[in-house]
Protein backbone atom coordinates (compact mmCIF):
# COMPACT_ATOMS: atom_id res chain seq x y z
CA UNK A 1 0.00 0.00 0.00
CA UNK A 2 1.03 3.51 -1.22
CA UNK A 3 1.84 5.88 1.76
CA UNK A 4 -0.81 7.71 2.94
CA UNK A 5 0.32 11.85 3.69
CA UNK A 6 -1.83 11.84 6.51
CA UNK A 7 -3.41 9.40 9.28
CA UNK A 8 -5.59 8.68 11.55
CA UNK A 9 -3.82 10.58 14.65
CA UNK A 10 -3.09 13.67 11.96
CA UNK A 11 -5.76 13.52 9.56
CA UNK A 12 -6.15 16.32 6.55
CA UNK A 13 -8.96 18.55 7.16
CA UNK A 14 -11.15 19.68 4.02
CA UNK A 15 -9.64 23.08 3.78
CA UNK A 16 -5.86 21.41 2.76
CA UNK A 17 -7.13 18.74 0.62
CA UNK A 18 -8.76 21.20 -1.66
CA UNK A 19 -6.05 23.42 -1.24
CA UNK A 20 -3.89 20.32 -2.26
CA UNK A 21 -6.63 19.59 -5.07
CA UNK A 22 -6.53 22.67 -6.42
CA UNK A 23 -2.46 23.23 -6.68
CA UNK A 24 -2.37 19.70 -8.57
CA UNK A 25 -5.32 21.10 -11.22
CA UNK A 26 -3.98 24.34 -11.57
CA UNK A 27 -0.05 22.81 -12.86
CA UNK A 28 -1.81 21.72 -15.77
CA UNK A 29 -1.61 24.86 -16.72
CA UNK A 30 -3.26 26.51 -19.68
CA UNK A 31 -4.86 23.81 -22.69
CA UNK A 32 -7.04 23.56 -25.56
CA UNK A 33 -10.16 21.36 -25.07
CA UNK A 34 -12.26 20.56 -28.05
CA UNK A 35 -16.00 19.05 -27.49
CA UNK A 36 -19.62 20.04 -27.86
CA UNK A 37 -21.62 22.42 -25.98
CA UNK A 38 -24.83 21.43 -24.30
CA UNK A 39 -26.00 24.36 -22.12
CA UNK A 40 -25.31 27.96 -22.34
CA UNK A 41 -26.33 30.06 -19.14
CA UNK A 42 -25.87 34.02 -20.53
CA UNK A 43 -27.54 37.37 -20.28
CA UNK A 44 -25.90 40.67 -21.91
CA UNK A 45 -25.74 42.54 -18.00
CA UNK A 46 -24.07 39.29 -16.19
CA UNK A 47 -20.28 39.72 -16.33
CA UNK A 48 -19.75 35.90 -16.50
CA UNK A 49 -21.42 33.06 -18.77
CA UNK A 50 -21.84 29.89 -17.44
CA UNK A 51 -21.34 26.92 -20.59
CA UNK A 52 -20.79 22.53 -20.07
CA UNK A 53 -18.94 20.86 -22.78
CA UNK A 54 -19.71 17.74 -23.09
CA UNK A 55 -17.16 14.91 -24.98
CA UNK A 56 -17.99 14.02 -28.49
CA UNK A 57 -18.22 9.61 -27.79
CA UNK A 58 -18.32 9.49 -24.09
CA UNK A 59 -20.63 10.58 -21.78
CA UNK A 60 -18.41 12.96 -19.64
CA UNK A 61 -18.80 16.76 -19.13
CA UNK A 62 -16.85 19.86 -17.56
CA UNK A 63 -17.99 23.06 -16.69
CA UNK A 64 -16.94 26.36 -18.34
CA UNK A 65 -16.86 29.80 -17.11
CA UNK A 66 -15.98 32.62 -19.54
CA UNK A 67 -16.65 36.69 -19.27
CA UNK A 68 -20.15 37.36 -21.35
CA UNK A 69 -18.05 39.78 -23.62
CA UNK A 70 -16.06 36.84 -24.93
CA UNK A 71 -19.04 35.30 -25.97
CA UNK A 72 -21.39 38.63 -27.40
CA UNK A 73 -18.05 39.62 -29.34
CA UNK A 74 -18.15 36.17 -31.09
CA UNK A 75 -19.17 36.62 -34.96
CA UNK A 76 -21.09 33.34 -35.10
CA UNK A 77 -23.61 33.09 -31.47
CA UNK A 78 -23.27 30.10 -29.27
CA UNK A 79 -25.40 27.76 -29.61
CA UNK A 80 -26.27 24.11 -27.90
CA UNK A 81 -25.07 21.49 -30.14
CA UNK A 82 -21.89 23.30 -31.67
CA UNK A 83 -18.33 22.30 -31.84
CA UNK A 84 -15.63 24.35 -30.37
CA UNK A 85 -12.53 24.25 -28.89
CA UNK A 86 -11.41 26.26 -25.99
CA UNK A 87 -8.83 27.65 -24.32
CA UNK A 88 -8.05 27.77 -21.24
CA UNK A 89 -6.91 27.11 -17.24
CA UNK A 90 -8.83 24.35 -15.56
CA UNK A 91 -9.07 25.44 -11.80
CA UNK A 92 -10.81 24.18 -8.56
CA UNK A 93 -12.68 26.21 -6.22
CA UNK A 94 -11.82 25.31 -2.63
CA UNK A 95 -14.95 26.76 -0.86
CA UNK A 96 -16.88 24.23 -2.87
CA UNK A 97 -15.15 21.51 -3.88
CA UNK A 98 -15.87 22.16 -7.35
CA UNK A 99 -13.79 21.83 -10.87
CA UNK A 100 -14.57 24.24 -13.72
CA UNK A 101 -12.73 25.69 -16.69
CA UNK A 102 -11.95 29.34 -17.07
CA UNK A 103 -11.97 30.53 -20.65
CA UNK A 104 -10.82 32.81 -22.91
CA UNK A 105 -10.72 32.30 -25.86
CA UNK A 106 -13.45 29.66 -27.95
CA UNK A 107 -13.79 28.87 -31.98
CA UNK A 108 -15.90 27.08 -33.68
CA UNK A 109 -14.36 24.04 -35.41
CA UNK A 110 -15.49 24.87 -39.40
CA UNK A 111 -17.32 22.23 -41.43
CA UNK A 112 -14.07 21.81 -43.45
CA UNK A 113 -12.14 21.24 -40.69
CA UNK A 114 -14.88 18.80 -39.60
CA UNK A 115 -15.21 17.11 -42.90
CA UNK A 116 -11.25 16.41 -42.89
CA UNK A 117 -11.65 14.98 -39.72
CA UNK A 118 -14.34 12.49 -41.42
CA UNK A 119 -12.28 11.55 -44.18
CA UNK A 120 -9.17 10.59 -42.43
CA UNK A 121 -11.27 8.45 -40.02
CA UNK A 122 -12.73 7.09 -42.90
CA UNK A 123 -9.46 6.61 -44.30
CA UNK A 124 -8.13 4.95 -40.75
CA UNK A 125 -11.03 2.71 -40.66
CA UNK A 126 -10.65 1.12 -44.64
CA UNK A 127 -7.11 0.13 -44.01
CA UNK A 128 -8.29 -1.58 -40.82
CA UNK A 129 -10.56 -3.42 -42.91
CA UNK A 130 -14.15 -2.42 -40.98
CA UNK A 131 -15.35 -1.49 -44.51
CA UNK A 132 -14.37 -4.81 -46.40
CA UNK A 133 -17.35 -6.50 -47.90
CA UNK A 134 -16.59 -9.87 -46.94
CA UNK A 135 -17.36 -9.07 -42.98
CA UNK A 136 -20.39 -7.46 -43.91
CA UNK A 137 -23.02 -9.51 -42.48
CA UNK A 138 -26.20 -10.80 -44.59
CA UNK A 139 -29.79 -9.20 -43.53
CA UNK A 140 -32.57 -11.79 -42.80
CA UNK A 141 -35.17 -12.00 -45.80
CA UNK A 142 -37.87 -12.01 -43.06
CA UNK A 143 -36.94 -11.15 -39.76
CA UNK A 144 -38.89 -11.82 -36.35
CA UNK A 145 -37.94 -8.81 -34.78
CA UNK A 146 -36.64 -5.34 -36.02
CA UNK A 147 -34.56 -3.35 -33.69
CA UNK A 148 -34.41 0.52 -34.71
CA UNK A 149 -32.56 3.44 -33.02
CA UNK A 150 -33.78 6.56 -33.31
CA UNK A 151 -35.44 10.08 -32.30
CA UNK A 152 -38.45 9.97 -30.12
CA UNK A 153 -41.24 10.72 -32.47
CA UNK A 154 -38.77 11.61 -35.10
CA UNK A 155 -40.16 11.68 -38.71
CA UNK A 156 -37.69 8.88 -39.33
CA UNK A 157 -39.08 6.76 -36.63
CA UNK A 158 -42.61 7.42 -38.68
CA UNK A 159 -41.45 6.90 -42.02
CA UNK A 160 -39.14 2.98 -40.94
CA UNK A 161 -42.80 1.55 -39.00
CA UNK A 162 -45.32 2.90 -42.08
CA UNK A 163 -43.25 1.88 -44.78
CA UNK A 164 -42.31 -1.59 -43.28
CA UNK A 165 -45.77 -2.80 -41.49
CA UNK A 166 -47.64 -1.47 -44.98
CA UNK A 167 -45.01 -4.19 -46.66
CA UNK A 168 -45.19 -6.54 -44.51
CA UNK A 169 -47.98 -6.37 -41.60
CA UNK A 170 -46.54 -8.38 -39.05
CA UNK A 171 -43.85 -6.91 -38.59
CA UNK A 172 -42.34 -6.24 -35.28
CA UNK A 173 -40.45 -3.61 -34.24
CA UNK A 174 -37.77 -3.16 -30.74
CA UNK A 175 -37.88 0.65 -30.55
CA UNK A 176 -34.97 2.63 -28.63
CA UNK A 177 -35.29 6.65 -28.60
CA UNK A 178 -31.72 8.07 -28.24
CA UNK A 179 -30.79 11.62 -29.08
CA UNK A 180 -29.47 11.77 -32.63
CA UNK A 181 -27.93 15.21 -32.26
CA UNK A 182 -25.78 16.99 -29.47
CA UNK A 183 -23.20 15.37 -27.16
CA UNK A 184 -25.14 12.56 -25.52
CA UNK A 185 -25.92 11.15 -29.24
CA UNK A 186 -22.79 8.39 -29.21
CA UNK A 187 -23.46 6.87 -25.86
CA UNK A 188 -26.84 6.58 -26.10
CA UNK A 189 -27.13 5.07 -29.35
CA UNK A 190 -24.47 2.79 -28.13
CA UNK A 191 -25.93 1.95 -25.36
CA UNK A 192 -29.22 1.23 -27.41
CA UNK A 193 -26.97 -0.69 -30.04
CA UNK A 194 -25.97 -3.21 -27.27
CA UNK A 195 -28.92 -3.89 -25.60
CA UNK A 196 -30.68 -4.78 -29.20
CA UNK A 197 -27.58 -6.89 -29.97
CA UNK A 198 -27.93 -8.29 -26.87
CA UNK A 199 -31.87 -9.55 -27.65
CA UNK A 200 -31.64 -12.79 -29.85
CA UNK A 201 -35.41 -11.90 -31.16
CA UNK A 202 -34.15 -8.80 -32.89
CA UNK A 203 -32.32 -10.19 -36.12
CA UNK A 204 -31.39 -6.60 -37.70
CA UNK A 205 -31.15 -3.42 -36.12
CA UNK A 206 -31.93 -0.16 -37.95
CA UNK A 207 -30.12 3.03 -36.88
CA UNK A 208 -32.14 6.05 -38.56
CA UNK A 209 -31.95 9.85 -38.40
CA UNK A 210 -33.26 12.48 -40.84
CA UNK A 211 -31.26 14.92 -43.20
CA UNK A 212 -29.32 17.90 -41.77
CA UNK A 213 -25.84 19.88 -41.31
CA UNK A 214 -22.51 18.24 -41.51
CA UNK A 215 -22.30 19.17 -37.84
CA UNK A 216 -25.86 17.64 -37.04
CA UNK A 217 -24.94 14.38 -38.53
CA UNK A 218 -21.55 14.63 -37.11
CA UNK A 219 -21.92 11.80 -33.96
CA UNK A 220 -22.77 9.14 -36.85
CA UNK A 221 -19.06 9.71 -38.03
CA UNK A 222 -17.84 9.52 -34.15
CA UNK A 223 -14.97 6.63 -34.10
CA UNK A 224 -16.61 5.01 -30.59
CA UNK A 225 -20.27 4.47 -32.53
CA UNK A 226 -18.17 2.95 -36.00
CA UNK A 227 -16.12 0.34 -33.57
CA UNK A 228 -19.70 -0.36 -31.64
CA UNK A 229 -21.19 -1.08 -35.09
CA UNK A 230 -18.23 -3.46 -36.26
CA UNK A 231 -18.25 -5.33 -32.83
CA UNK A 232 -22.15 -6.11 -32.84
CA UNK A 233 -23.00 -9.82 -33.76
CA UNK A 234 -26.47 -8.55 -35.56
CA UNK A 235 -26.77 -7.30 -39.03
CA UNK A 236 -26.82 -3.35 -38.72
CA UNK A 237 -28.58 -0.77 -41.51
CA UNK A 238 -27.33 2.49 -41.69
CA UNK A 239 -30.36 5.00 -42.40
CA UNK A 240 -29.15 8.60 -41.63
CA UNK A 241 -30.08 11.82 -43.81
CA UNK A 242 -30.75 11.23 -46.92
CA UNK A 243 -29.20 9.95 -50.50
CA UNK A 244 -26.46 13.10 -50.48
CA UNK A 245 -25.27 12.66 -46.99
CA UNK A 246 -22.74 10.05 -45.96
CA UNK A 247 -21.69 9.55 -42.37
CA UNK A 248 -19.35 6.86 -41.54
CA UNK A 249 -21.69 4.88 -40.40
CA UNK A 250 -22.88 4.09 -43.67
CA UNK A 251 -19.57 2.57 -44.84
CA UNK A 252 -19.22 0.75 -41.24
CA UNK A 253 -22.82 -0.78 -41.41
CA UNK A 254 -23.45 -4.04 -43.11
CA UNK A 255 -26.05 -2.23 -45.39
CA UNK A 256 -26.55 1.54 -46.28
CA UNK A 257 -29.93 2.75 -46.80
CA UNK A 258 -30.55 5.77 -48.87
CA UNK A 259 -33.14 6.60 -46.72
CA UNK A 260 -35.18 5.64 -43.23
CA UNK A 261 -37.94 4.66 -45.87
CA UNK A 262 -35.51 2.63 -48.17
CA UNK A 263 -34.30 1.27 -44.54
CA UNK A 264 -37.84 0.12 -44.14
CA UNK A 265 -37.91 -1.15 -47.80
CA UNK A 266 -34.62 -3.35 -47.16
CA UNK A 267 -35.51 -4.97 -43.54
CA UNK A 268 -38.77 -6.70 -44.80
CA UNK A 269 -40.09 -8.00 -48.40
CA UNK A 270 -43.47 -6.43 -49.78
CA UNK A 271 -46.14 -8.95 -49.33
CA UNK A 272 -48.00 -8.07 -51.84
CA UNK A 273 -45.27 -8.14 -54.48
CA UNK A 274 -44.57 -11.68 -52.71
CA UNK A 275 -47.72 -12.77 -53.63
CA UNK A 276 -47.80 -12.10 -56.82
CA UNK A 277 -44.17 -14.01 -56.79
CA UNK A 278 -46.30 -16.83 -55.37
CA UNK A 279 -49.00 -16.42 -57.30
CA UNK A 280 -46.89 -16.48 -60.72
CA UNK A 281 -44.64 -19.89 -59.13
CA UNK A 282 -48.13 -21.87 -58.89
CA UNK A 283 -49.12 -20.82 -62.21
CA UNK A 284 -45.73 -21.91 -63.59
CA UNK A 285 -45.91 -24.86 -61.83
CA UNK A 286 -48.98 -25.90 -63.07
CA UNK A 287 -48.22 -24.87 -66.36
CA UNK A 288 -45.28 -27.62 -66.10
CA UNK A 289 -47.27 -29.74 -64.75
CA UNK A 290 -49.79 -30.03 -67.80
CA UNK A 291 -47.33 -29.62 -70.34
CA UNK A 292 -45.38 -32.45 -68.59
CA UNK A 293 -48.54 -34.85 -68.32
CA UNK A 294 -49.22 -33.96 -71.90
CA UNK A 295 -46.22 -34.87 -72.82
CA UNK A 296 -45.81 -38.28 -71.08
CA UNK A 297 -49.30 -38.86 -72.26
CA UNK A 298 -47.91 -38.63 -76.38
CA UNK A 299 -45.07 -40.78 -75.45
CA UNK A 300 -47.60 -43.26 -73.97
CA UNK A 301 -49.47 -43.23 -77.40
CA UNK A 302 -46.50 -43.70 -79.47
CA UNK A 303 -45.36 -46.71 -77.40
CA UNK A 304 -49.25 -47.97 -77.60
CA UNK A 305 -49.22 -47.75 -81.72
CA UNK A 306 -45.48 -49.75 -82.15
CA UNK A 307 -46.19 -53.36 -83.52
CA UNK A 308 -44.81 -55.29 -80.27
CA UNK A 309 -47.13 -53.07 -78.17
CA UNK A 310 -50.09 -53.59 -80.57
CA UNK A 311 -49.64 -57.07 -81.18
CA UNK A 312 -47.18 -58.47 -78.29
CA UNK A 313 -47.66 -62.02 -79.80
CA UNK A 314 -45.88 -60.99 -83.18
CA UNK A 315 -42.62 -60.90 -82.23
CA UNK A 316 -43.11 -64.62 -80.86
CA UNK A 317 -44.61 -65.72 -83.95
CA UNK A 318 -41.92 -64.28 -86.00
CA UNK A 319 -39.48 -65.67 -84.18
CA UNK A 320 -41.00 -68.93 -84.49
CA UNK A 321 -41.58 -68.67 -87.90
CA UNK A 322 -37.60 -68.41 -87.98
CA UNK A 323 -37.02 -71.25 -86.23
CA UNK A 324 -39.00 -73.27 -88.22
CA UNK A 325 -37.34 -72.35 -91.33
CA UNK A 326 -34.05 -72.75 -89.71
CA UNK A 327 -35.30 -76.35 -88.12
CA UNK A 328 -36.22 -77.23 -91.91
CA UNK A 329 -32.86 -76.29 -93.31
CA UNK A 330 -31.27 -78.05 -90.92
CA UNK A 331 -33.23 -80.80 -91.38
CA UNK A 332 -32.94 -80.55 -95.01
CA UNK A 333 -29.09 -80.43 -94.44
CA UNK A 334 -28.71 -83.28 -92.66
CA UNK A 335 -30.56 -85.91 -95.03
CA UNK A 336 -28.01 -84.28 -97.48
CA UNK A 337 -24.91 -85.50 -95.58
CA UNK A 338 -26.74 -88.94 -94.53
CA UNK A 339 -27.44 -89.72 -97.89
CA UNK A 340 -24.15 -88.78 -99.31
CA UNK A 341 -22.38 -90.56 -96.49
CA UNK A 342 -24.49 -93.77 -97.20
CA UNK A 343 -23.40 -93.90 -100.59
CA UNK A 344 -19.92 -93.15 -99.69
CA UNK A 345 -20.02 -96.08 -97.19
CA UNK A 346 -21.85 -98.26 -99.51
CA UNK A 347 -19.06 -97.87 -101.96
CA UNK A 348 -15.98 -98.42 -99.47
CA UNK A 349 -17.80 -101.66 -98.63
CA UNK A 350 -17.94 -102.38 -102.31
CA UNK A 351 -14.59 -101.55 -102.79
CA UNK A 352 -13.30 -103.70 -99.33
CA UNK A 353 -15.50 -106.70 -100.58
CA UNK A 354 -13.54 -106.84 -103.74
CA UNK A 355 -10.17 -106.26 -101.90
CA UNK A 356 -10.73 -107.98 -98.83
CA UNK A 357 -9.29 -112.16 -98.45
CA UNK A 358 -13.46 -113.14 -98.99
CA UNK A 359 -13.21 -112.44 -102.19
CA UNK A 360 -9.82 -113.48 -102.75
CA UNK A 361 -11.04 -117.20 -101.23
CA UNK A 362 -13.75 -116.91 -103.64
CA UNK A 363 -11.85 -116.46 -106.37
CA UNK A 364 -9.82 -120.70 -105.25
CA UNK A 365 -7.06 -119.09 -102.97
CA UNK A 366 -6.59 -120.25 -99.31
CA UNK A 367 -5.15 -118.76 -96.54
CA UNK A 368 -2.22 -121.64 -94.30
CA UNK A 369 -2.34 -121.41 -90.65
CA UNK A 370 -0.50 -123.16 -88.32
CA UNK A 371 -1.60 -124.12 -85.14
CA UNK A 372 0.91 -123.70 -82.36
CA UNK A 373 1.27 -126.64 -79.81
CA UNK A 374 0.77 -124.00 -76.53
CA UNK A 375 -2.81 -122.97 -77.40
CA UNK A 376 -1.57 -119.28 -78.77
CA UNK A 377 -3.15 -117.40 -81.85
CA UNK A 378 -2.92 -119.11 -84.88
CA UNK A 379 -0.15 -117.66 -87.51
CA UNK A 380 -0.13 -117.51 -90.82
CA UNK A 381 2.09 -119.31 -92.56
CA UNK A 382 4.09 -117.60 -94.89
CA UNK A 383 7.12 -119.62 -95.09
CA UNK A 384 7.95 -123.63 -94.80
CA UNK A 385 10.25 -123.17 -91.58
CA UNK A 386 6.49 -122.29 -89.70
CA UNK A 387 5.33 -125.88 -91.20
CA UNK A 388 7.86 -129.14 -89.82
CA UNK A 389 6.66 -132.52 -90.38
CA UNK A 390 3.69 -133.15 -88.42
CA UNK A 391 2.55 -129.29 -87.53
CA UNK A 392 -1.07 -128.77 -87.41
CA UNK A 393 -2.39 -126.46 -89.99
CA UNK A 394 -5.84 -124.79 -90.78
CA UNK A 395 -6.90 -123.96 -94.25
CA UNK A 396 -8.93 -121.18 -94.75
CA UNK A 397 -11.28 -121.53 -97.96
CA UNK A 398 -14.17 -119.17 -99.24
CA UNK A 399 -16.85 -121.38 -97.98
CA UNK A 400 -14.74 -122.86 -94.28
CA UNK A 401 -12.04 -124.32 -93.09
CA UNK A 402 -10.03 -127.55 -93.24
CA UNK A 403 -7.58 -128.91 -90.59
CA UNK A 404 -5.02 -131.07 -91.84
CA UNK A 405 -1.29 -131.92 -90.83
CA UNK A 406 2.13 -130.91 -92.23
CA UNK A 407 3.37 -134.17 -93.98
CA UNK A 408 6.66 -132.76 -95.63
CA UNK A 409 8.27 -129.22 -96.60
CA UNK A 410 9.93 -128.89 -99.77
CA UNK A 411 11.20 -125.76 -100.49
CA UNK A 412 11.09 -123.79 -103.57
CA UNK A 413 13.44 -124.00 -106.46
Amino acid sequence: MAESKSSPEAPWSVAQLNASVRGWVERLGWLWIEGQLTQINTKPTWKLSYLTLRDTQKDVSVGLTADTSLLMGMTAPLKDGDRVVVFGKPSFYEGRGSFSMRVTEIRHVGAGELLARIEQLRRTLASEGLFAAERKKPLPYLPKKVGLITGRGSAAERDVVTVAQGRWPAVQFEIINTPVQGPTTVPAVIEALGQLDANPDVDVIIIARGGGSVEDLLPFSEEALQRAVAAANTPVISAIGHEPDNPVLDNVADVRAATPTDAAKRVVPDVAQERLLIDEARARSAAALRAWVRREREGLESLRSRPAVADPMLPITRRREEVQRAQMLIRRDISHVLQSETQRVTALRAQVSALGPSATLARGYSVVQVLPRDGSEPEVVTTIAQSPPGAQLRIRVGDGSITAASMAATPAD
